[in-house]
């Protein structure tokens, strides 16, 4: 009995932080996306990301092992170096410098499936953007989707200390049919 109560606490204390966090980036659980790191190992957990709203495609298709490329130059702001390596996989760049939609545009005419742009605020780990069209008419037809600042620079110091060019990811994941979603979490991110 004394299980089902500490199982159920836990449960519910899950439940407000998630809910107090929905309310605080103003996105619902249906609004974001997720995805997990394969490897490198250390950073082994389901991370989420916010989609853009007003361009950008959809998943089409889940991917159970795609790399997660970090872009060259990192902001992704001009031509992608590496194009070999970029084509068909998911590629991680840094906000700032250029608007989203150009990022993504240079993104997928590199051959990307999709980018993952990660806050330039390596501390914000919860405040998701609303990524919108920069009013230009040649909009990007990949999933495009906003990542925290704080995974992004722990995705991209993993790699790097690594020596690694790329992660393995598996995209989207769907949560609901995981057990052990809130033990997969990444332990510096509060959801």
């Amino acid at each position: 009995m004394a299980k089902v109560v500490q199982t159920t606490a836990s449960v519910l204390f899950l439940w407000i932080v998630f809910m107090q966090f929905s309310r605080m980036s103003g996105l619902g659980v249906n609004e974001l996306l997720y995805f997990r790191v394969i490897s490198p190992e250390e950073i082994g957990y389901i991370f989420s990301a916010a989609p853009a709203k007003d361009f950008g495609g959809d998943f089409t298709s889940s991917y159970d092992e795609i790399f997660l490329v970090p872009a060259d130059p990192a902001d992704g702001c001009s031509d992608l170096k590496d194009r070999e390596l970029i084509k068909g996989q998911v590629i991680l760049v840094e906000r700032g410098g250029c608007s989203f939609v150009q990022k993504a545009r240079h993104v997928e005419e590199a051959g990307g499936k999709a980018v993952l742009i990660a806050d330039n605020a390596v501390d914000n780990d919860s405040q998701y953007l609303d990524m919108i069209t920069d009013g230009s008419t040649a909009k990007p037809n990949i999933p495009a989707l906003f990542l925290l600042g704080r995974d992004g620079m722990m995705i991209k110091r993993s790699l790097q200390r690594q020596a690694l060019p790329w992660a393995v990811i598996s995209i989207p994941v769907n949560v609901s049919s995981l057990a052990s979603f809130p033990l997969k979490q990444p332990p510096w991110t509060l959801w």
